[in-house]
């Protein structure tokens, strides 16, 4: 998309601009209000993975090298999270997915204390909180709007990034401040699981402490891309 637009469609951006203007910030509101409503953890994250496709479409409005490159940022950070966090809902929903409601993460950090710090981790990230690669991927984007004059863009993506706040928050609470509905032992966290936890979690902080290693390259790219 990139590519199309910021090359073959460079000479008629004018005309485009709007189009993805409106379409970035539909994208991101009707996302997060409907992930808002959702009590199946599943669809609460498949619908704010709509919204964040609205923030990569920021990016691309702000029409920039610096766009291009917190696009790809921001794609990279928000796989690694978002794979994390489902492969956790995965296991939390057990074999036919019968787990998948917010109650059934009633008293996870008791349960399973490692698994709910995880996904606590990837859950601040797609906030975008700080030394997260979340929080990078949005600041990023934000600042590509910015730059591009696109004020009410970022406005209204920072109040969208608020909503979305609330009910990533509802799962912390669901975890850490209610007792668990079941004693039942938790199952046993399968090793796929636990490798593919580790190792995006590890790589969700470290993008976070270091964006440089991956928002280099993309720059490099955006560079040449022009």
């Amino acid at each position: 998309m990139i590519r199309v637009f910021q090359t073959a469609f460079e000479s008629i951006s004018s005309r485009w601009e709007p189009v993805l203007w409106i379409m970035a910030l539909a994208t991101m509101t009707i996302g997060n209000f409907a992930a808002l409503s959702q009590s199946n953890i599943k669809r609460m994250l498949g619908y704010s993975s709509i919204a964040h496709a609205g923030y990569v479409l920021v990016a691309v409005t702000s029409h920039s090298t610096t766009g291009t490159a917190a696009a790809m940022f921001y794609l990279a950070a928000y796989g690694l999270m978002n794979y994390g966090a489902f492969a956790i809902i995965t296991h939390v929903a057990g074999k036919g997915e019968t787990h998948v409601t917010l109650d059934h993460l009633k008293g996870l950090s008791q349960r399973q204390p490692a698994v709910a710090a995880t996904l606590t981790l990837f859950l601040l990230s797609l906030i975008g909180v700080p030394l997260t690669a979340g929080f990078f991927g949005k600041f990023y984007i934000f600042k590509a709007a910015v730059d591009s004059q696109l004020l009410w863009l970022t406005a209204l993506g920072l109040l969208n990034s608020a909503v979305a706040a609330y009910y990533y928050l509802r799962v912390l609470v669901v975890m850490y401040m209610h007792e668990p509905e079941t004693t039942e032992h938790a199952a046993e966290l399968p090793g796929g699981i636990r490798i593919t936890m580790w190792i995006t979690a590890a790589a969700t902080l470290v993008l976070g402490i270091f964006p440089g290693l991956v928002l280099d390259f993309a720059t490099r790219f955006a560079v040449l891309n022009k």
